[in-house]
């Protein structure tokens, strides 16, 4: 697909939506303030559709109060308009001094999950080289962990969709658990509609309206549900013994941990009738091509693995990963989800889904980047942990932030506010004026969507290119110049961060070469040509791989891991206090923290506030009326949000979406429980109470 045509006289340019990780195909033309969308109709993972949030994202290229200056707080307290060489020599001489009071992991960096692959990689390679620090993390921890670290463990490598989304256009049946793409992605419901659909989740969604199936598991014991079908696929006679036998490992201790959970035993704990379950089994084991799909509301738990694990057991046995026609896969929410957790701003890896903890993997990284191997860092902590540890005794002094916004997005967000303002400093680089940006002692204005060039990682594991349609503004600057400029201040040889988005992509192509994600045979050259390349593309003249594990799977023996899991209550189960489950999530409209789609006029109009959704039989009995403002408090902290009445979510739980700042922030309720493996936080289950506003109990 090409870059840049030209209708009549207008210029117009290929490139993809912003926003979540289907990355939809679009055609943007116009100039500054008059930029129009239109979807490609050739793409053919929206073929010419777009949803809300993507036809009006130019709206949000030209919002007022776009950040077009270097912001410093002053003596005042206050944010001042300065020059780019007074900011930056202000943030690299406060670096510098506090490493050398504190040590190097006395500085952190906070990354996202919605930069471009060029950006971060050079996030990574800028704190482990230039600042020396194990310090960094992303928001993709609150998103896709859980889902990595059961796959990777079960496969042998993380890739959300081990196929192309096009595949799901032929299943005959497709459970989906925790996930309700008729709001978090609309265009996917394409490739859903020949399918009969099995959904789990709490709430009768948009999604779950269209299901065949809908089972409505108490919040928190979707991994009970998950043992439960399991179960039933053994004792009902569906498990594809050939496939377990030939392709897997370890199915006698997977069937030894559910084997006590029959479906009355489910239906007791989960509250989804046997029978229910019963026909679910049944539509998967009878189908010919059938998927098992998990989304955020299976993962974001304290037993977010665990629960991932189950549903691929479940598959496993089916026999449906690794085959045309059937498979498991994980629905990844940001934009570039899957590139972002790729390329070395994680915690724990290096570029490629290296380890950090592998000598082989640093030493090959530290060679592309003519350092020591011995001068990289450990791991580091992951995101919730770091950001609670700023400020603190041992924890960094301070954070850089880049394309994230954890003052709406963190769990215990009114904690992690104090957090960030007990830091000595605080920098955040960004296009608008976040919640996050509002505490900082330094705000640096960069570049958005439209105005750069770079390669996003679609859900699919398809590489894509991101191609500017504007120059960005006078006064700002790319991510990739704004770490180039503080690297060089920091003592690093300007060379070793090139601010071309190509040249940072042919050594990060160098750097993944031999590893799990491996880049290092795509090209911009073949992207620009319009080939569909998908990774592992391990040489130039490889074609890419859009379906993983036909053959064998990615541990050394070719087999699959079953992985034997347990259900064990989540970290706060109601209480009289604190009767009902909290759960969280998003709306059609608005997209992460919000920072860019509550400035749209449309989206604001659709989806102006924090909502909490109760039964109308819960409300009575808490003195709730329909529109109605309420407060919703746990443990941790208390939202506020207006009453809306609706039969969708089950009696015993509320909903609140998490879009929407100041008191509407529904991370103010929800705890800092983390997941063993993944560090994921347990977004999806607080134990709350729900009052009118100014009441208490």
């Amino acid at each position: 697909m090409s870059g840049e045509v030209r209708g009549g006289q207008e210029r117009e340019s290929t490139t993809h939506c912003p926003y979540c990780a289907l990355q939809c195909s679009t055609v943007l033309s116009g100039e500054r303030g008059g930029v129009a969308v239109r979807p490609s109709a050739d793409f053919p993972v929206n073929r010419g559709g777009l949803c809300q949030k993507g036809w009006t994202a130019p709206s949000v290229l030209a919002v007022p109060d776009r950040l077009l200056t270097p912001l410093v707080r002053g003596a005042d307290g206050e944010l001042a308009p300065a020059g780019w060489d007074e900011a930056l020599d202000l943030v690299a001489g406060r670096l510098r001094e506090i490493r050398a009071r504190h040590g190097a992991d006395a500085v952190a960096v906070f990354g996202g999950g919605g930069l471009t692959n060029e950006k971060a990689y050079t996030l990574g390679k800028f704190a482990r080289v230039a600042l020396g620090t194990s310090q960094i993390d992303y928001n993709g921890r609150f998103c896709m962990s859980s889902a990595a670290a059961a796959t990777a463990a079960a496969f042998g490598l993380d890739r959300g969709l081990p196929f192309p989304v096009t595949d799901l256009d032929g299943a005959d049946v497709i459970l989906l658990a925790g996930a309700n793409p008729a709001e978090t992605m609309p265009p996917l419901l394409r490739h859903l509609e020949s399918a009969d659909l099995v959904v789990v989740d709490p709430r009768r969604t948009r999604t779950a309206e269209r299901a065949a199936l809908h089972l409505s598991p108490a919040p928190g014991t979707d991994l009970a549900l998950a043992l439960g079908l399991l179960h039933l696929a053994v004792t009902e006679g569906l498990v594809d013994k050939e496939y377990v036998d030939v392709r897997t490992t370890g199915f006698d201790a997977a069937w030894e941990s559910c084997a006590a959970w029959w479906p009355e035993r489910v239906e007791e704990v989960t509250g989804v009738p046997a029978d229910d379950l019963r026909t679910a089994v049944r539509m998967l084991g009878g189908a010919r091509r059938a998927y098992v799909l998990t989304g955020r509301g299976a993962e974001q738990h304290s037993k977010g693995s665990d629960t991932v694990a189950a549903f691929v057991n479940l598959a496993l046995a089916l026999g449906l990963p690794g085959r045309e026609g059937g498979g498991f896969g994980t629905l990844t929410g940001q934009g570039n989800g899957q590139g972002g957790r790729e390329m070395g701003q994680k915690a724990d890896q290096l570029p490629g889904c290296r380890s950090l903890a592998d000598p082989a993997d640093r030493a090959h990284v530290a060679a592309v980047w003519g350092v020591d191997a011995q001068e990289l860092p450990g791991p580091g902590r992951s995101a919730y942990e770091l950001l609670d540890a700023l400020g603190g005794d041992g924890g960094p002094r301070a954070l850089t932030v880049f394309g994230a916004n954890p003052v709406v997005s963190a769990p215990r967000a009114a904690h992690v506010t104090e957090r960030l303002k007990a830091l000595d400093l605080l920098v955040v680089a960004d296009f608008v004026p976040s919640e996050t940006a509002a505490l900082a002692d330094v705000v640096l204005p960069v570049a958005q969507w439209a105005e750069e060039e770079g390669t996003l990682t679609s859900l699919e594991g398809r590489v894509l290119r991101r191609r500017a349609h504007l120059t960005p503004p006078p006064g700002v600057r790319t991510d990739l110049e704004v770490l180039h400029a503080l690297a060089v201040r920091l003592g690093q040889d300007a060379g070793r961060f090139p601010v071309r988005p190509r040249e940072v992509f042919d050594e990060l192509r160098r750097a993944s070469a031999g590893a799990r994600a491996d880049y290092s045979g795509i090209s911009y050259a073949r992207l620009d040509a319009g080939e569909a390349l998908y990774w592992p593309c391990p040489a130039d003249g490889h074609p890419g791989t859009p379906r993983l594990f036909l053959d064998r799977f990615a541990h050394p023996d070719g087999r699959a891991r079953f992985t034997p899991v347990d259900h064990r209550p989540s970290a706060r189960e109601p209480d009289e206090t604190f009767p009902l489950y909290g759960t969280t999530g998003r709306v059609l409209a608005q997209y992460q923290s919000g920072a860019q789609t509550r400035r749209v006029p449309e989206l604001v109009e659709a989806a102006p506030e924090a909502v909490v959704e109760i039964h109308p039989d819960t409300a009575r009995r808490f003195g709730l009326a329909d529109g109605q403002t309420a407060e919703v408090g746990s443990v941790h902290g208390t939202t506020r949000a207006r009453v809306r009445l609706t039969r969708a979510v089950r009696p015993d739980t509320v909903f609140v979406p998490f879009h929407f700042p100041g008191a509407g922030r529904a991370n103010l309720f929800t705890g800092d429980a983390l997941d063993p493996r993944s560090r994921m936080p347990e977004f999806k289950v607080s134990a709350v109470r729900v009052t009118p506003a100014g009441e208490r109990p």
